[in-house]
């Protein structure tokens, strides 16, 4: 359990940087090589690497060499993680939104 906190904690830490979810985003299609994502920030190469580095640890991005290349890809794992932890409150928000639904039909 101790391991499952940290790495939730791991995500939703690299999740508040705002160009960290950038460069997830900007991944979503699909992969693209470092010297790519560099060129849409103004920001050094190696922030660039470190934002990538802080994502990796994080299990939100895969990269592996290509050449003298390094090529990113989302990976699930992360977000999968995330997605898990957040759907015990999905669940309630969606039943606290039926009861208002109901209550909200009833008084009519």
């Amino acid at each position: 359990m101790v391991e499952y906190k940290s790495t939730l904690d791991g995500i939703f830490l690299s999740l508040a940087n705002p160009t960290r979810r950038d460069i997830l985003r900007r991944l979503a299609p699909g992969v693209q090589t470092v010297s790519e994502l560099a060129d849409h920030y103004d920001l050094t190469f190696a922030a660039v690497s470190k934002h990538l580095q802080v994502l990796e640890r994080a299990k939100l991005v895969h990269k592996r060499k290509s050449g003298r290349e390094q090529r990113v890809e989302l990976s699930p794992t992360g977000l999968q993680q995330a997605d898990k932890y957040l759907e015990q409150y999905r669940k309630l928000w969606e039943e606290k939104l039926d009861r208002l639904e109901m209550f909200l039909k009833n008084d009519k």
